[in-house]
């Protein structure tokens, strides 16, 4: 089977599931595993560099109010690849090329591919697009086993965090302007051992206000800026504590968000346990450096 993942979160899915050999055609973004670099990219954002968060939100915005595609389809590569199957999303316009948009352009070229979305709104439904991808590729077995295997892990936080504090624990997906971190986080932090605020479970991530986020109060702020490596979150999140409306929270925590929360693929299982290990590191640890604790001057 020759598979096209136009979402870096499939392309992890798949290579989950033992198709990474299956894998001929990935995007720009997909880093993970790092052999999926091999695969030609099919996939590449239409948006020039932004220096800033707040200029990165103004192309994106401005794209969107105009119809404009802020991913661009190599046709010819997806012509010369000739997949079997192709999998992409509806979820998020940002994330990657809708499901629509692909169907149209395979029609276009007389491709027979086989259409896939993975558009998971909840942790439990990320894991179910694995049992997805297993039952479309002939690997529900293995699907199956990795699922089971992730299902335990998550077990094992809830019961170590288990009648513990739930500390106020805030997502921020974004800083300028800001905005919560929705879908499956907040749900990461209630299994993490957290008390959600100012987000929903299911609910996608929206712009929010400084103001709203001092009137939620939390604790803690987890700083997850969607497409950031860890390093540069925590640069960034250097200045955010000089915010006043900050000034009452006690730990604030800058992660990988690209690996651990923003991607709905296996890694979220991660991303939990990196989240427990923030808010109850008594009780709950982590293997290596998956996030750093931002403190004040």
């Amino acid at each position: 089977m020759r598979i096209v993942s136009l979402l870096p979160s499939a392309t992890e899915i798949a290579y989950a599931l033992g198709l990474g050999d299956d894998v001929v055609g990935v995007t720009h973004e997909c880093d993970w595993p790092p052999e999926a670099a091999a695969a030609r990219v099919v996939s590449t954002s239409t948006l020039p560099p932004a220096p800033t968060p707040a200029e990165v939100d103004r192309l994106v915005s401005a794209s969107i109010r105009g119809g404009e595609p802020i991913y661009r389809l190599d046709h010819s590569a997806i012509r010369e690849l000739q997949p079997d199957l192709v999998l992409t999303q509806d979820l998020c316009a940002v994330c990657a090329v809708p499901a629509g948009h692909v169907t149209q352009a395979l029609s276009l070229l007389g491709s027979p591919a086989e259409v896939v979305s993975l558009d998971p709104g909840s942790l439990g439904e990320v894991l179910d697009c694995l049992v997805q991808v297993g039952r479309v590729t002939g690997t529900l077995p293995r699907a199956q086993a990795v699922v089971d295997g992730l299902n335990a892990r998550l077990a094992a936080v809830v019961s170590a965090v288990a009648g513990l504090p739930r500390p106020r624990t805030f997502g921020l997906e974004w800083s300028d302007p800001p905005f919560n971190a929705g879908h499956w986080v907040p749900e990461m932090i209630e299994l993490a051992g957290g008390e959600s605020v100012l987000s929903s479970p299911g609910i996608p991530s929206v712009r929010v206000t400084w103001e709203q986020i001092a009137e939620a109060d939390p604790e803690v702020v987890v700083f997850m800026p969607c497409g950031y490596g860890l390093e540069d979150a925590a640069r960034e999140a250097e200045g955010l504590l000089a915010r006043p409306e900050l000034a009452r929270v006690t730990s604030l925590f800058a992660v990988d968000a690209s690996a651990h929360f923003s991607r709905p693929g296996p890694r979220l299982v991660d991303g939990v346990e990196i989240l427990a290990a923030a808010l109850h590191p008594e009780v709950f640890h982590t293997e290596g450096r998956h996030l750093i604790r931002v403190q004040r001057a």
